[in-house]
């Protein structure tokens, strides 16, 4: 039997060790091929973009050849977006200036929902708890009309408010946090109470330092999901000028493929650092939301 349980073990490890070699070979591919010079990546792949460049054979490549160890390391591809082409930079900023203020928005205005639905108790609070829910299921796309059409009656139209309003307002991190508050002894708020203390302070003093797991986690999860997003940025801001870098990197061409690994890696390195950061934070805090039913 225990023999049974090594060999069980060994095929679970290397099952997941294929599976762990497979997600990260992408990302793998990305930074090794961003320190590729121009002509070794048009050789490489060749093939995957010959149709789409102007005269249709302008590489040189028969085949696509996965290449992990670049022939000679090269920093080209970086000078060029650091700083000879300040145009990425720019969209790397309007990537910054869009998705800080929605997660310290979004954070701050689901802290005050989670805590009206955590301590007041009502047939209204349970309607609209249940609307939460469903605006939470319902895809992204159905609400993009909408947006659009409210953004062009407030005038905000092609400006980051038109993204940021949407955002801050988001409904998941309301559910994920009331799930999260919920889970907090009703008989130390009551302590609170007892002492003295109004529901500003109950809110600061007791709520917020309980839920500082769950707060970080959702912190993480809405800056990863709107640093990545592409849609509403291309039907929201028609300028380019004003799109973050991720639309750039949805809609690369062919002639900019290096350029592009390099991009990707830098575009990478905010929400990793943050993720890396938090991730315990993160894992405790999705945990602890799901654990206690509302």
């Amino acid at each position: 039997m225990r023999q049974g349980r090594i060999i069980g073990r060994t095929v679970l490890f290397l099952l997941a060790a294929v599976f762990a070699i497979g997600f990260l070979m992408p990302t793998v591919l990305t930074v090794t091929n961003s320190f590729m010079t121009q002509s070794e990546i048009d050789a490489n792949y060749g093939m995957i973009f010959e149709s789409a460049r102007p005269g249709g054979t302008t590489y040189v490549g028969d085949s696509v050849n996965l290449k992990f160890i670049p022939d000679r390391v090269s920093f080209s591809q970086y000078e060029t977006v650091l700083f000879r082409s300040p145009e990425y930079l720019l969209k790397f900023w309007n990537s910054i200036r869009l998705v800080i203020p929605i997660v310290i928005l979004q954070v701050g205005i689901a802290s005050f929902a989670a805590y009206s639905f955590t301590r007041y108790q009502g047939k209204l609070k349970n309607v609209l708890f249940f609307f939460y829910i469903i605006l939470m299921l319902m895809p992204y796309q159905v609400t993009v009309v909408p947006n659009f059409i409210v953004a062009d009656w407030l005038g905000i139209l092609n400006t980051r408010w038109a993204i940021i309003f949407p955002g801050a307002f988001a409904p998941f991190s309301v559910f994920l946090l009331t799930k999260f508050m919920r889970r907090i002894p009703a008989s130390l708020i009551e302590a609170a109470k007892l002492d003295g203390a109004n529901e500003w302070q109950v809110f600061t003093k007791i709520c917020l330092p309980q839920c500082r797991s769950a707060l970080y986690s959702i912190a993480i999860l809405v800056f990863i999901d709107y640093w990545n997003m592409v849609e509403l940025p291309i039907i929201l801001l028609p300028d380019a000028d004003t799109q973050p870098l991720s639309v750039y990197l949805a809609t690369i061409n062919a002639g900019e493929v290096g350029i592009a690994f390099a991009v990707a890696v830098i575009y990478m390195i905010p929400p990793l650092l943050l993720f890396l950061h938090g991730e315990e934070a993160l894992v405790e805090g999705i945990m602890h939301s799901g654990s206690v039913k509302g």
